[in-house]
């Protein structure tokens, strides 16, 4: 795969993100965050409406996923993974019964995220 496709393809993948995390997104907010044009971040919607993605357009604000639309998770990196998993040792010096027991239900999903070769080293 070429760099430039490799890189549009890492670009779609955080638009997704940031239309998952935030409420509605702008056209020209992205462009500015990932160092393209207004115009590439159209082709970018439209490339993600055309794989099914279901992007509206609020008018004068932005762009947002539909209601209940969700992803499944992004594959974390070695890294990411590792910084959550050492973020569990600390909360697990907490006596908040509830907060241990919501934490380790997501890290339970991270876990469930990575990759297999990643698995055996967090």
């Amino acid at each position: 795969m070429e760099f430039s496709e490799t890189n549009r393809l890492s670009r779609l993948t955080a638009i997704l993100t940031q239309l998952q995390t935030k409420r509605i997104v702008t056209a020209s907010e992205l462009a500015a965050k990932y160092s393209v044009s207004v115009r590439t971040i159209y082709r970018d919607f439209r490339s993600l409406e055309r794989a099914g993605v279901p992007i509206s357009t609020q008018e004068g604000k932005g762009y947002r996923l539909m209601e209940h639309y969700r992803l499944p998770p992004v594959m974390f990196t070695e890294a990411e993974a590792n910084a959550l998993i050492m973020a569990e040792q600390l909360v697990q010096k907490t006596k908040d019964a509830s907060l241990l027991r919501d934490y380790g239900a997501a890290m339970e999903k991270i876990r469930a995220s990575l990759r297999y070769e990643d698995k055996s080293k967090a």
